[in-house]
């Protein structure tokens, strides 16, 4: 049974920065892509960065395009996402999310995504 762990997330004023990290155990991640997604209170969950399971390629949200960046460490069963010039309207629960089947690409889909962290708080003050 994979588990996933986000950590790193916290409350922070427009334009600062947070690193978020997400700890996979109980198996390895190294040959699947990975997603990071969050959700806002009152909203739906929405995609916002993937990442290919050797990290070749990446894809982001147009709203973080530019911003974040999604990484890997395979060696450390770790993916990351470097957050840059924080907005208040990036505030959210931020999740990890592993993807079904082997060497497939990330999407954008949920429904695309086997195994889920718990999500790590990011607050944006003004």
């Amino acid at each position: 049974q994979v588990q996933l762990v986000e950590s790193g997330g916290g409350l922070v004023q427009a334009g600062d920065s947070l690193k978020l990290s997400c700890a996979a155990s109980g198996g390895s991640i190294s040959n699947r892509a990975m997603a990071w997604f969050r959700q806002a209170p009152g909203r739906e969950r929405e995609f916002v960065a993937g990442i290919t399971w050797r990290g070749g390629t990446t894809s982001y949200s147009d709203s973080v395009k530019g911003r974040f960046t999604i990484s890997r460490d395979n060696a450390r069963n770790t993916v990351y996402l470097q957050m840059n010039s924080l907005k208040p309207e990036d505030t959210a629960l931020y999740y990890c999310a592993r993807r079904a089947f082997m060497l497939r690409p990330p999407t954008s889909s949920e429904a695309d995504y086997d195994y889920w962290g718990q999500g790590t708080q990011v607050t944006v003050s003004t």
